[in-house]
C-alpha cells in the first residue's frame, strides 16, 4: 500500500519561497509518476504539477514559471519548490500517485505578510 508523507509546509511571506517534499514508500518508485495538487479553502482541488517516470514535467498556467518539480528516484521523494509565492498560492499541498488519489494527508502553505 503506498504512503505519502508531505513536508515543508509553513508561512511565508509574498515573493518568498518554499520547498516541499513528499516521501514514497509501498511502490516502486522509479516506474512511477507523480503529481502535486493544492486545495484553496472553498474552492475545487487543482492539479498543480506533474512528473512523469521519465522526468518530463507539466504545470498549470496558474503556476507555470514559478513553481519547479523535481524527483530524486535515490530518495523515493518528490519535490514542489515554489517561487515568487503569492496569497493565491494559499492552500493544502497534496502529493499524489496517479490515478489512486487520497486526501488524509498533505501539508498547509500560507502565503501572507
Amino acid at each position: 500500500q503506498v504512503q505519502l508523507a508531505e513536508s515543508g509546509g509553513g508561512l511565508v511571506q509574498p515573493g518568498g519561497s518554499l520547498r516541499l517534499s513528499c516521501i514514497v514508500s509501498g511502490i516502486d518508485f522509479p516506474l512511477y509518476g507523480f503529481t502535486w495538487y493544492r486545495q484553496q479553502s472553498g474552492k475545487s482541488r487543482e492539479l498543480v504539477a506533474l512528473i512523469s517516470a521519465g522526468g518530463e514535467t507539466d504545470y498549470a498556467d496558474s503556476v507555470k514559471g514559478r513553481f519547479t518539480i523535481s524527483r530524486d528516484n535515490a530518495k523515493n521523494a518528490v519535490y514542489l519548490q515554489m517561487n515568487n509565492m503569492t496569497p493565491e498560492d494559499t492552500a493544502d499541498y497534496y502529493c499524489q500517485v496517479p490515478p489512486n488519489l487520497t486526501w488524509d494527508h498533505g501539508t498547509p502553505v500560507t502565503v501572507s505578510a
